[in-house]
C-alpha cells in the first residue's frame, strides 16, 4: 500500500495542524479563572472556615491520626472528612477537573471498607486514607488562608495560592 493513500486508495490528509496558543491570552484566561476561583472560595469562606474547623478538631483529624497508630478500624472514618472536603473543593470551580495527581491520592484513600485482613497489611490499607486526606486538610487550609488574605488573584503567587491554583490545573 502507498503510505500517502488509504486502504481504498484515497489520499491520507495530513492531521490538522495544531492551533497556536497565545502565551499572554492563555495567562490572561489563567488570571481570570484565578480570579473566579479566589471570588469562589470569598463567597464561601464562612461554610469552608466551618468545615475546616470541623475537620482539624479533636474528634476528626486528631483522634484519626491515633487510631492510625493504634491500629484501629476507626482510621476508616476520617474517609468521610477527606469526601466532604473534596466536594466543598469541587463546588468552587464545578467546570474544571482537578488536578490529576491530587485525584489519584484521592481515588486511593476513599472508598475503603474494613476487614480484618487489614490488619496484617495496616500501614498498605491505612496510609492510602491519612495521606488523602492530608492533601484534601492541605488543600481546605490554603484555600480558606487565601481566601481571608487576598483581595485578587496576585500575579507574584505566594506558594500555597500556587497550590491551590494547581488544584485545577490553572498553573
Amino acid at each position: 500500500m502507498d503510505p500517502e493513500t488509504g486502504a481504498e486508495g484515497n489520499r491520507v490528509s495530513p492531521p490538522p495542524a495544531p492551533t497556536p496558543v497565545d502565551p499572554l491570552a492563555e495567562f490572561r484566561r489563567r488570571h481570570e479563572l484565578g480570579q473566579r476561583l479566589l471570588d469562589a472560595i470569598k463567597t464561601r469562606l464562612p461554610e469552608l472556615d466551618a468545615l475546616l474547623e470541623r475537620v482539624l478538631s479533636h474528634w476528626h483529624a486528631e483522634d484519626s491520626f491515633y487510631r492510625f497508630y493504634h491500629q484501629s478500624f476507626k482510621v476508616y472514618a476520617l474517609q468521610s472528612d477527606t469526601e466532604q472536603i473534596v466536594t466543598a473543593l469541587r463546588a468552587l470551580l464545578p467546570e474544571r477537573e482537578l488536578n490529576e495527581w491530587f485525584a489519584q491520592i484521592i481515588r486511593e484513600g476513599t472508598g475503603r471498607v474494613f476487614a480484618l485482613d487489614h490488619n496484617q497489611r495496616w500501614l498498605d490499607e491505612t496510609r492510602p486514607i491519612l495521606e488523602a486526606f492530608f492533601h484534601a486538610r492541605t488543600m481546605l487550609e490554603f484555600a480558606v488562608k487565601y481566601g481571608h488574605e487576598l483581595e485578587a488573584a496576585p500575579q507574584t503567587l505566594p506558594s500555597g495560592w500556587a497550590a491551590v491554583l494547581y488544584l485545577f490545573d490553572l498553573r
